[in-house]
């Protein structure tokens, strides 16, 4: 799911104030005390705008050294960390 919000400034800080974690490129928000579920998320910051591609794998991948995975783009789930995501208020300049 794809999110939109207005937001000129640090997308680390912004992630790291709603929960997420720095994992490689991306961010994750781990849902229980393991690895998996997570919610996993890109951003991108461009023009006053913060981009998150949000998404929740729900396992680890089953094939070493490949990438895909049991992520889920839609959903009660992540249709609620979204708005949650859109709701917060952190940082704002």
């Amino acid at each position: 799911m794809k999110i939109t919000i207005f937001y000129t400034g640090n997308a680390y800080s912004f992630m790291r104030n709603i929960g997420y974690t720095p994992l490689r490129e991306s961010y994750v928000k781990r849902l229980g005390q393991g690895d998996y579920p997570r919610f996993h998320a890109y951003i991108k910051q461009a023009g006053g705008k913060l981009i998150i591609n949000l998404h929740l794998d729900q396992k680890k991948p089953i094939y070493k050294g490949v990438s895909a995975h049991s992520g889920e783009y839609v959903g009660e789930l992540v249709e609620k960390e979204a708005e949650r995501i859109k709701n917060a208020r952190i940082g704002e300049p």
